[in-house]
């Protein structure tokens, strides 16, 4: 009986020194990517959205439209979602400091009534002065408008995004091709692409609906409670929902505030109790159960995909932090069956990192991504024996 001979194969590196290449590289490609925000946090977004809405050219396409008027189409709908998003926002903003200074009377009974609980406590009168002396609303509306005054610093990354809209349109015309190419020379990256296109839709759509659905249950609940500027507030949940974690914090202060100085602190503690208790059930319970697959990661790594993106792409990597977070996801765990097991540690599903299924997808001649289900991956962790393709189902993949 032949025997097989076993081999010792002992790594070229120690561990710990991979660890600490892996490590080193990995700080020197965020701060190179930090480096370049101007350029790399308009090329993201811009790229997300154009993800987003392909599918409107395509259906375009389909119904007999010119594929050059579909794609203005196309550029013009990314561009009126960039432009409401801004303008929604500066507008909020605006309406904020506009009110603010109507309530200076209110803020002044509160402000005593703030001093003598703390004089109750032992807290002098002085040092009360010395530390809020200079908070009131009118400070709080200089604030503001500093605010919205920066915003005009905004202008040349509103160009550059303008810019990229517009040849990023007129570039998917070749998109089909690409794909093709990518797909026959890269089979693994080109199936980690389209997983990335899939998920990063299905947590576009997903988030947007949910934000909707909490921004109409707030405005609801602050009409009832007499709220100064409810839709405001409304829109301002809406367009936080984007911003994980912290989003709900910062779409809730400023209604908090104005309950607080129109209406007195019990319709401020309900604002903030309806609040939470909207953003719980709806966001914290009922939403995950649908963009789970779409990010599929753990809440402690969403925080910390907020804390690492916003400091290296600034304020628009606080909004594309899950889908930066998917996108790396998906290149470099999800379909390397060495890597698969950090999904143990930062997926919300850890049966993931389990290295033998494989995200089956297929793509068009139009180039739109279709999920078609999952796909038994061999034993040894290599790639699917056949991937679908725009010709039929069933073709083998090519080797590499």
């Amino acid at each position: 009986m032949a025997t097989m001979e076993v081999t010792d194969r002992r790594p070229l590196l120690p561990t710990i020194t991979v660890i600490l290449l892996t490590l080193t590289a990995s700080v020197a490609v965020l701060y190179g990517m930090s480096q370049f925000a101007d350029i790399l946090g308009p090329l993201l977004l811009t790229t997300n959205l154009f993800i987003a809405a392909f599918p409107i050219q395509v259906w375009l396409v389909r119904k007999g439209v010119p594929r050059m008027l579909a794609q203005v189409v196309l550029a013009i709908t990314v561009f009126a979602v960039l432009a409401v998003f801004f303008y929604a926002l500066a507008w909020s903003v605006t309406a904020l400091v506009q009110e603010l200074p109507r309530y200076q009377a209110q803020f002044y009974v509160l402000y005593y009534d703030v001093v003598d609980l703390l004089k109750s406590l032992g807290i002098s009168e002085q040092q009360i002065f010395e530390q809020i002396r200079g908070v009131n609303p009118a400070s709080l509306t200089g604030v503001l408008s500093s605010a919205v005054g920066s915003l005009t610093n905004v202008v040349s990354v509103v160009v550059v995004l303008i810019v990229m809209i517009f040849m990023m349109a007129f570039d998917t015309d070749a998109f089909a091709h690409r794909n093709r190419t990518l797909k026959t020379y890269q089979p693994r990256i080109w199936n980690s692409i389209a997983d990335f296109i899939i998920g990063v839709r299905r947590y576009w759509l997903v988030t947007s609906l949910f934000g909707l659905i909490v921004a109409i249950v707030d405005v609801v609940a602050l009409e009832l409670l007499s709220v100064p500027l409810a839709l405001v507030w409304g829109i301002l949940s809406f367009l936080t929902n984007y911003i994980p974690n912290v989003g709900f914090v910062i779409g809730l202060v400023p209604p908090a505030l104005m309950a607080l100085l129109a209406n007195g602190p019990i319709t401020a503690l309900i604002v903030v109790i309806v609040y939470s208790v909207a953003n719980f059930v709806i966001q914290s319970i009922i939403q995950p159960k649908f963009n789970g697959d779409a990010v599929g990661v753990t809440a402690l790594v969403a925080f910390l995909s907020l804390l690492l993106w916003s400091s290296v792409l600034g304020a628009l990597g606080a909004l594309l932090a899950l889908p930066m977070t998917l996108l790396a996801k998906a290149l470099l765990i999800d379909h390397d069956p060495q890597m698969r097991w950090i999904n143990a540690f930062i997926s919300n599903d850890p049966d993931t990192a389990i290295p033998r299924e494989v995200t089956v997808v297929a793509i068009d001649a139009d180039g739109i991504v279709e999920d078609v289900g999952a796909e038994a991956e061999p034993s040894s962790g290599g790639p699917a024996e056949s991937l679908p393709d725009e010709t039929g189902p069933g073709r083998p993949a090519p080797a590499g």
